[in-house]
């Protein structure tokens, strides 16, 4: 039997939180160039102005991100066709694995499997996995790596969606992160749901 989340399988028009980590728990960010880089990948699959060289552009949305140390989240809105997700995390995970085994002497595996995705059923829901991917890190306020800045209008980039989750200001989605009373146990609960 196949472990939850893995079976791709998938629905447009639809949200997934897409997540994978490192295998054996191993570091896949070791530096900000090695997260610039997973970023720039992305882009390059997502943006209509980036353009460069001859890469496929692919009709997904990233809603949300965030980058830890050893896994990555993603939230991404399929709006037209299912299989596009399946393009765009094979061209990016084997672009940045192996960027990464060049850059740091490394062979073999980077992740520990295929990505996991899990359905977002609902609204609420859709609000719900915004939160626990920005409170991920500690600093989760200043913390750089993750598109919070795009939440809070303290940063624009055309290749992410806030406004797909954001219909209140950036102050209120603040107040929305900061009022959960209990922050280790929301992301104990989604690691524990999420198998991570």
């Amino acid at each position: 039997m196949p472990s939850p989340n893995t079976v791709k399988a998938y629905d447009a028009p639809a949200y997934y939180h897409v997540y994978n980590r490192g295998a054996g728990r191993q570091n896949i960010f070791i530096d900000p160039y090695d997260r610039r880089k997973f970023l720039s990948i992305l882009e390059r699959h997502l943006s209509k102005r980036s353009r460069r060289g001859s890469y496929t552009l692919y009709d997904v949305e990233l809603v949300a991100y965030c980058l830890m140390s050893n896994h990555f989240h993603l939230l991404i809105y399929i709006p037209e066709e299912p299989r596009e997700i399946t393009g765009l995390m094979r061209s990016v995970g084997t672009a940045y694995s192996m960027y990464f085994n060049k850059r740091h002497d490394l062979s073999g595996h980077l992740f520990q499997g295929i990505y996991k995705a899990s359905l977002i059923s609902n609204d609420s829901y859709l609000a719900h996995i915004s939160r626990y991917i920005h409170l991920n890190p500690r600093g989760y306020r200043t913390y750089e790596w993750s598109s919070l800045r795009e939440y809070l209008g303290e940063r624009h980039t055309d290749w992410v969606h806030p406004e797909r989750v954001l219909d209140t200001s950036p102050e209120k989605y603040l107040e929305f992160l900061e009022s959960y009373e209990d922050r280790k146990q929301l992301l104990d609960e989604m690691k524990h749901q999420l198998h991570l």
